[in-house]
């Protein structure tokens, strides 16, 4: 997949998806079986919820893993308050590197990496960053660090990006593969992105409406 063919969250078919949602409520992943990294720890702990649908996804991708590897949870739910702290933080730093960029040119540009707080689908708990560790608990190679940048990985955090070793495009592979097998898709420009039910989602699956919206943690 190019880069120029990937659909970006700012897209406004993704928008334009209508929400039925399921009521699922947030689950917190750290009791039901899953490895979860503290580096997105907050008060309440949102980080580590997702809904009922992608925690039981995540389940079934770690039973799909080759033994000896294990899935890293890295954050699920994410308050839409800060999902648009972090959209607006983000367009301030494009907008600083390029002055000349129009409004919709920066609203395209961040929600290559941060998606826009409307239809974000981590505040729907939809969404979460994962990576892969060994037996050990140590990250294995997957061409950067989880939320590198476009700018600062030059790219590589694409999730086909080119500029990869063998090791790193295997090790993406293999949770690719399991993550799809389980039902979740991949948002193509951060290879540790997956989601399930949410806009983005109905779009690249073809359905006629998300399951999930925007949604605050009791």
């Amino acid at each position: 997949m190019s880069v120029s063919s990937i659909v970006l969250m700012s897209d406004r078919r993704v928008a334009a998806i209508p929400v039925q949602e399921r009521g699922e409520v947030l689950l917190d992943a750290r009791v039901h079986g899953l490895m979860v990294d503290d580096r997105k720890q907050d008060a309440a702990g949102a980080w580590a919820h997702v809904r009922q649908g992608v925690l039981t996804r995540l389940q079934q991708a770690q039973a799909l893993l080759p033994g000896g590897v294990r899935l890293l949870f890295i954050e699920g739910y994410r308050p839409p308050s800060l999902q648009r702290r972090y959209f607006e933080e983000y367009s301030d730093e494009l907008a600083r590197a390029h002055p000349d960029w129009q409004a919709a040119e920066l609203r395209e540009a961040a929600s290559r990496f941060v998606s826009p707080p409307e239809i974000a689908p981590h505040s729907a708990g939809a969404a979460v960053d994962v990576t892969l560790v060994d037996h050990r608990g140590r990250e294995l190679d997957m061409g950067t660090r989880v939320n590198a940048s476009p700018e600062e990985s030059s790219g590589a955090c694409y999730t086909d990006a080119s500029n990869l070793s063998a090791r790193a495009r295997a090790n993406r592979a293999t949770l690719g593969g399991a993550l799809s097998t389980a039902g979740l898709i991949n948002y193509g420009t951060e290879w540790w992105h997956w989601s399930f039910g949410d806009r983005y989602w109905a779009l690249q699956t073809q359905q006629p409406a998300a399951l999930y919206g925007p949604v605050e943690l009791p």
